[in-house]
């Protein structure tokens, strides 16, 4: 979708959609009173007669308004003027973008008034919020299918702004774009069936998002490289598979050589049976979604490409396949990690942590500012914050606070869990120096606890997304989360 900004709402406007916020009959402001002045009152006698509604998440369409060069006018409910909070805001553009793609216009000019911010949130944060949430509703997964995209699609989008603040619009609904191109490729790799999107295959995509600027690099660790480099936990999970693992490396430098780098550390189990400790066989198939730690990461590098941020970014993905073959792991092996510290392995079905504590060993070597993994860890994630936020845990205050401003800010909501040391016990082990998972009680928190053994020389924060990074039933499908969320943090790091 190409999306502009403008001071002023272009003249010609065939087969466009004009869009207007409505708070009352009384007190219609900017281009809702100047469009019912030009058209007999036809706005305040829709909302008189209880047609139009003013609440939040409402909408009405209006066809063929005298004296209105364009065929349609959307009328967006958008409560008391200036009472709006995020979520409120979010939610009218996302009535804005359903009722956009029901309307089978080609442009829409949206009036992004004064009346309908938020106090606590900029002009920018606006156009951004808008630009992403349209582009995203437009969605579609259909690489599997030969469904075509209809077109009738929203090809265009004006967002009309005060002058003044124009130029901080357009890049910020430059940013939004950026974002939402991020989260579609999130999604893709996310929605991909597992027999095709393998540890191999996200190593391709790598090198072919390292392409598009000139600033990213790429480097892939086989299986052989990790095993030199005494990667035990990691090997220990793709032992079983005849998909090989794989460490992906994405740099991009667009810093000086001096900053050091944020690194994103996405879990990329391409699929997972839960190994030797199989899972029932009951919507497993939903178990390709466990690489969508993994595909945050890609969006989050692919937004970057787009933007070209100054700042060092680094994107690692542990990527893997979790089979129950003659060669898998066991109930009761031990293994050796990178830095030296034995796990025995309770539980085949916790493997995430394996792959995961490696490539936290792995990215020392960048000598990070702060290092963020990513991963569909617990289900016991989902007991303590259900599908609403994703679970942080960290080593630092400072990023812990930093990620849930971004929550916040980007609608990507997270909670702070905590990491005492009162938790690290449950994960004692009579035959090494940690067992692989702690019991029931506080099962995201001992998670974290284990990753934390493996991140102590730098700033570290464990993102589970286990709640949100897909949806279920009849919307099933991965989401995109929380590529919004890391943007945020790295943008404001730039």
């Amino acid at each position: 979708m190409d999306i502009k900004v403008a001071a002023k709402a272009p003249a010609k406007q065939t087969n466009a959609c004009i869009v207007v916020p409505v708070h009352t009959a009384s007190k219609l402001s900017g281009a809702a009173s100047s469009i019912n002045s030009r058209s007999g009152n036809a706005i305040s006698r829709a909302i008189k007669r209880g047609d139009a509604k003013t609440d939040i998440g409402s909408s009405l369409m209006l066809f063929e308004l005298d004296k209105i060069s364009s065929d349609r006018v959307l009328l967006v409910g958008a409560g008391e003027s200036n009472q709006a909070s995020r979520a409120q805001f979010r939610t009218v553009c996302t009535e804005i973008a359903n009722a956009l793609q029901k309307s089978g216009a080609a442009l829409a000019i949206i009036h992004l008034e004064k009346s309908v911010y938020v106090d606590s949130e900029s002009a920018a944060w606006h156009a951004s919020t808008l630009a992403r949430i349209l582009v995203d509703s437009q969605y579609q997964f259909t690489l599997h299918s030969k469904e075509k995209t209809p077109a009738n699609r929203l090809k265009k989008a004006i967002f009309v702004v005060p002058e003044k603040e124009q130029r901080a619009c357009a890049t910020a609904a430059r940013q939004g774009l950026a974002i939402a191109n991020g989260q579609s490729l999130a999604r893709d790799l996310g929605n991909l069936a597992p027999n095709i999107c393998t540890p191999v295959y996200l190593a391709k995509k790598a090198q072919e998002l390292a392409k598009t600027n000139s600033k990213f690099t790429t480097k892939i660790l086989t299986e052989a490289q990790m095993s030199k480099l005494g990667m035990g936990a990691f090997l220990s999970v793709s032992r079983g598979s005849k998909q090989e693992g794989r460490l992906i490396c994405m740099e991009y430098r667009g810093a000086d050589k001096k900053k050091k780098p944020t690194v994103l550390l996405g879990k990329g189990v391409t699929f997972d049976t839960g190994g030797i400790s199989i899972k029932p066989s009951a919507s497993m198939d939903e178990m390709k979604f466990d690489m969508c730690g993994a595909a945050s990461v890609f969006g989050a590098m692919r937004a970057i490409s787009e933007l070209s941020p100054k700042s060092n970014v680094i994107g690692v993905v542990a990527a893997a396949e979790n089979m129950p073959d003659g060669d898998a792991s066991r109930p009761g092996d031990v293994v050796t990690t990178m830095s030296g510290q034995t796990v025995e392995i309770l539980n085949t079905d916790a493997e995430g942590r394996l792959v995961l504590c490696d490539s936290l060993t792995y990215v020392e070597r960048y000598k990070p500012a702060a290092v963020i993994d990513v991963a569909t860890l617990t289900g016991a994630c989902v007991v303590a914050l259900g599908k609403v936020c994703t679970a942080v845990m960290s080593n630092d205050d400072e990023l812990a606070d930093q990620l849930y401003q971004s929550g916040q800010t980007s609608g990507d909501l997270a909670w702070e869990l905590p990491l005492w040391d009162e938790y690290q016990t449950q994960l004692d082990s009579n035959f090494a120096d940690m067992a692989n998972i702690g019991g029931s009680p506080a099962g995201a928190i001992t998670a974290g606890c284990f990753l934390s053994r493996f991140a102590q020389n730098y700033r570290w924060a464990h993102l589970d997304i286990a709640g949100v990074a897909w949806k279920g039933g009849s919307e099933k499908g991965a989401t995109g989360k929380p590529v919004s969320l890391l943007m945020d943090y790295v943008l404001n790091h730039a």
